[in-house]
């Protein structure tokens, strides 16, 4: 009984309450007048601030019915179009059933152009869902609008999945949000292969039939485009569906390079034939076929300013998915690789072609470490260990080591190795993340290659120590150590030319820059590599010695070894790009003592700041240590001052000159180690344009060549996006 009057006492309360609230009455006060009196105290630019309401909340508020800041105000301008699928129907705007085939092949390319224009950032609900017959495929009473319909939403999912499952995307990159629309869990991937089979032969019956007027070839000619769609999409989703699976990477192999080629047959039939399709011909920013209406999802849309969302036109969208599947074509490459360094390799190369975020994914998801699909049996650790086996091989690696005999060396190496997993997965990862973001990351995983060289030269000091108590000592004081300096290396050279890429260098930062790389990096990498190269030749003569030979083979095989460097080639290519670095850092000085570099005014500048940020990720590693600012000014006036006597701004040029002329014979010395028309030839033969290039017109500057023209010089990257050609204008 408490109880039952507590709570009738409580309703009683809020129903009072509820009677204040109902007659509460507002008293509003028109304040235009008085707004626009009190602004004319503002001059042009001025802003009010008060605590309540500052620049943060202004940037961030709504104006309410205003077209470009309420996205929902864009469906009531003068717009009749129906939005939703059933207004559509009753209205006549669509049609069910009775479609020509061109009516379905202008749907269906236009489609495409939806699910491009979404791969490139853009939201489904401002792209592929604007195609009202996505809304209600069960309700499309034509057969092969239906079916397409169903493969799309099947298609979307797989795309979502991969893209999800290979997390290499951002927010500028992909939008995986679905607005509530269900992408059709229901229909197994079995049936919709069956359904798009179903319509591809019963289209292909009746292509068979031959034309007799021209009313019938034009039938007849429209029935083969349509063909061609239908059995491109059967195909474009078993291959995105197989590359997809987690399993039996090898096995699919033959599958894949079948799939695509004949996927590529049928999208350039598809690109021949665009103009089948209705309303071909227009322009527009979006589909303007039948079924089509790019205000339908607009109110599901978040309260911010609106995406501009320009679909594609259909020939650039076909063209694009054409390049997907080359892409697709080289990801599949990668199941040839077996050594990790030659996989991480393919992996910069292919990031550098800077693909799409599909086929960037796709890379991820064949050779994705944790899968262990690609390495068989392997996991990733002994993939690790195999690579650091080949590129040094340390003793402790090696068939038949006593080292691992003793458990705590063997938990060593095991434990390192496992903390090698991690930071080379990430690096892999990184390569597949857009060309900006990858900078971000790159200096992040710097941090990480800090504590791993921490790590490796703890390793190697205690396996030297064991390895001196043992019968044939072999020094492995360096081994791990020089590995993972090698990558580290290799990610700080990465992080500085990215800048280039990325257009974040201003012309009077480049001779700092390039002296960085020349001075320090490429020599560090080309003493790791020469290292790794000499403790390759020993363990083969170690290895030789054990073998028991007589003495003149033993001999001859010996010699025979130690002249085949198995870096020699590598040695080469980055002696080159050392020497290339140092032609632009004595060039960047000539100019700068000529005053053709323009530098910003000193009150507003600061070099020595400028020169802390662009190398500030570099100040966390013990190996190569950082170098500060007043080294580099030392180095830098000592170029310029000899015997305290200014040098000639001609004598920089000439020093140029003789390292872009020594950059010139080591590339051509390396020419020859590589398979003609491979990745890495092709860069050669860039690197080789840009040293004879810039090697002629330094050489013309050296001999007073526009002493007195005050006009900066020119670095046109468009020939190698990291070393640019010198123009004189």
């Amino acid at each position: 009984m408490a109880s039952s009057v507590e709570e009738e006492s409580l309703l009683d309360l809020n129903n009072e309450e509820e009677s204040q609230f109902y007659h509460v009455t507002c008293n509003w006060v028109d304040i235009t007048n008085e707004f626009f009196e009190a602004i004319t105290g503002l001059e042009l630019g001025e802003l009010l601030h008060d605590e309540l309401f500052g620049l943060f909340e202004a940037m961030s508020a709504i104006e309410m019915m205003d077209p470009k800041m309420d996205a929902g105000m864009l469906c009531n301008r003068g717009n009749n179009k129906p939005y939703t699928f059933t207004q559509a129907v009753d209205s006549g705007a669509i049609k069910l059933d009775n479609l020509t085939p061109s009516e379905i092949i202008g749907i269906i390319d236009s489609t495409y152009s939806c699910i491009v224009s979404w791969l490139e950032g853009h939201s489904l609900a401002q792209t592929v869902f604007t195609n009202l017959y996505l809304h209600q495929p069960g309700q499309i009473l034509d057969k092969t609008l239906k079916t397409f319909c169903y493969a799309v939403y099947k298609i979307i999912e797989i795309i979502k999945d991969c893209i999800n499952k290979a997390s290499v995307f951002e927010e500028e990159d992909f939008q995986s949000v679905t607005y509530g629309y269900r992408l059709q869990q229901d229909i197994t991937e079995q049936k919709t292969v069956s359904m798009l089979r179903e319509v591809e032969e019963e289209l292909h019956r009746k292509s068979r039939i031959k034309p007799v007027d021209d009313e019938t070839e034009r039938e007849y000619n429209d029935g083969l485009a349509l063909y061609a769609r239908i059995r491109f999409t059967k195909m474009f989703y078993q291959t995105l569906s197989l590359m997809g699976r987690k399993e039996q990477v090898q096995q699919n192999l033959a599958d894949w390079q079948r799939l695509l080629s004949n996927c590529i047959d049928m999208i350039q039939v598809m690109i021949k034939t665009i103009h089948r399709g209705a309303k071909a011909d227009e322009i527009s920013n979006h589909p303007n076929v039948m079924g089509f209406d790019p205000m339908v999802n607009q109110r599901l849309l978040p309260p911010t300013f609106p995406r501009y969302t320009k679909i594609k036109p259909r020939i650039e969208a076909l063209e694009y998915l054409e390049e997907l599947l080359n892409r697709f074509k080289t990801v599949i490459k990668i199941t040839g690789y077996s050594s990790f360094h030659a996989a991480l390799d393919f992996f910069l190369e292919f990031s550098r072609q800077s693909p799409c975020i599909l086929s960037r994914s796709m890379l991820q998801i064949v050779y994705l470490p944790t899968t262990n699909r690609v390495f068989g049996t392997q996991n990733f650790a002994d993939v690790l260990r195999d690579a650091a086996r080949n590129f040094i091989a340390p003793p402790s690696l090696m068939p038949k080591s006593t080292l691992l005999q003793n458990h705590q060396a063997k938990e060593y190496v095991d434990n390192f190795l496992s903390h090698c997993v991690s930071i080379f997965g990430s690096l892999l990862q990184l390569t597949g993340h857009n060309r900006a973001r990858q900078r971000d990351k790159l200096a992040h995983l710097l941090e990480e290659f800090a504590a791993l060289q921490d790590e490796a030269e703890r390793v190697d000091g205690y396996l030297h120590t064991l390895s001196l108590k043992s019968d044939a000592p072999r020094s492995h004081l360096v081994c791990f150590g020089t590995w993972i300096l090698y990558h580290t290396l290799r990610v700080m050279v990465l992080y500085l030319l990215s800048g280039f890429e990325l257009e974040l260098y201003s012309v009077h930062e480049y001779h700092y820059i390039f002296w960085y790389l020349y001075e320090f990096l490429y020599g560090w990498l080309v003493s790791a590599i020469t290292r790794a190269d000499s403790f390759l030749i020993e363990q083969d003569i170690h290895n030789d010695a054990h073998k028991g030979r007589g003495g003149k083979k033993s001999a001859k095989n010996k010699k025979k070894k130690s002249a085949s460097r198995p870096y020699n080639a590598e040695i080469l290519r980055y002696q080159a790009m050392q020497n290339i670095c140092g032609g632009y850092y004595k060039a960047l000085i000539g100019f700068c003592m000529d005053k053709k570099i323009p530098f910003p005014e000193t009150q507003f500048d600061s070099e020595r700041v400028r020169y802390e940020h662009r190398l500030l990720p570099f100040f966390s590693l013990p190996t190569p240590p950082p170098v500060p600012y007043h080294e580099f000014k030392d180095m830098t006036n000592n170029q310029m001052h000899k015997r305290n006597e200014k040098v000639a701004s001609e004598m920089q040029y000439l020093a140029g000159c003789r390292h872009f002329h020594q950059a010139r014979n080591m590339l051509e010395r390396a020419l020859s180690h590589y398979p003609p028309n491979s990745n890495t030839v092709n860069e050669i033969n860039d690197l080789l344009k840009v040293s004879k290039t810039n090697f002629i017109v330094l050489k013309l500057l050296a001999g007073g060549h526009k002493k007195e023209s005050k006009e900066p010089p020119v670095f046109d990257f468009s020939c190698h996006q990291h070393f640019p050609l010198i123009k004189l204008t």
